[in-house]
């Protein structure tokens, strides 16, 4: 069968869509359309927290349960009107010192995207100033449960969290990842370097880690991880990415990576409570607006 295309005007770019009607959630019939439509639709609150940011992208050509890759350079044939940024990427897998990253700062790049079925959408916790990474003005606490533990234990651990970052001055709004774990963001003011946030982000983990015994591990080894809540701190490297809020991803659902409130963290007693799927977010939308807002405003000093 020939390979089905359509052109459509985007914010005055034409772009051609191809296979709308391709299946990339087989386990419940959503289609590349669907996703495309999908990042129309939440364009309004995810963009803002794109914006400025390199975006690395989870890549699903033949569908969720047809394999994957992560991308950070622009693929071949990027249109000129989209955003790139060249950028130092020591260590890279390719071998190459530098890559062109794509910067979403619109919606005609969201639709180009998800045309490539980039379904996740991940992003580093600092922003470009003048071209370059600028220090960090996101703080990350990333819960990872182990083996024996899920949403639930993420939340009791989440609760803990907030109490600490709030004694330090900062303000930590939560999101589910849209898997099986979750985070929490805290705005700084960008003075602090990565390193510095890192740092600190570390000592919290392990001060949780010395008080929940039990519940809490700040180290990332397996046979550590069992029944306890993992706090990778290590998000915070300024080469380390985390998944966007409003991002799809790449599950057997179409599960959404979704702010949450604070009184939705406490009332979890059951994983499938905080479990959003794309049916989900527009209700959430209107009702709530962008739970995950506070983040784009200026933020305080790190001064621990």
């Amino acid at each position: 069968m020939p390979e089905q295309r359509v052109r459509v005007a985007v914010d005055g770019h034409e772009l051609e869509l191809s296979n709308l009607d391709k299946v990339l959630y087989p386990e419940v019939g959503f289609t590349k359309g669907e996703v495309i439509d999908y990042y129309v639709r939440v364009a309004d609150v995810l963009l803002p927290h794109l914006a400025d940011r390199p975006l690395t992208r989870v890549r699903y050509p033949d569908g969720v349960d047809g394999g994957s890759f992560f991308e950070k350079n622009k693929p071949a044939g990027t249109p000129p009107w989209v955003r790139t940024q060249r950028l130092p990427v020591p260590g890279s897998a390719s071998g190459r010192q530098t890559l062109d990253f794509v910067v979403v700062d619109s919606v005609a790049t969201l639709v180009w995207l998800a045309n490539l079925a980039a379904i996740e959408l991940h992003t580093p916790q600092w922003r470009l100033v003048d071209g370059r990474p600028g220090n960090p003005d996101l703080l990350v606490v990333d819960l990872d449960p182990g083996p024996g533990t899920g949403l639930p234990e993420c939340c009791l651990v989440a609760v803990a969290v907030r109490e600490r970052l709030e004694y330090d001055g900062l303000t930590p709004l939560a999101k589910t990842s849209g898997r099986k774990g979750m985070q929490l963001l805290a705005r700084l003011d960008g003075a602090r370097t990565s390193d510095e946030v890192s740092a600190y982000a570390k000592q919290v983990a392990e001060d949780l880690a010395a008080a929940l015994p039990d519940l809490v591990t700040a180290r990332m080894a397996k046979h550590l991880r069992p029944g306890k809540v993992f706090i990778d701190w290590s998000q915070n490297n300024p080469y380390k990415t985390t998944i966007a809020s409003y991002s799809l991803r790449g599950r057997a659902r179409p599960t959404v990576a979704t702010p949450i409130t604070w009184d939705e963290v406490r009332a979890c007693r059951r994983p499938e409570q905080l479990v959003f799927t794309i049916d989900d977010l527009p209700g959430r939308i209107a009702e709530y607006g962008d739970l995950m807002a506070p983040v784009l405003q200026p933020g305080p000093q790190l001064t621990v």
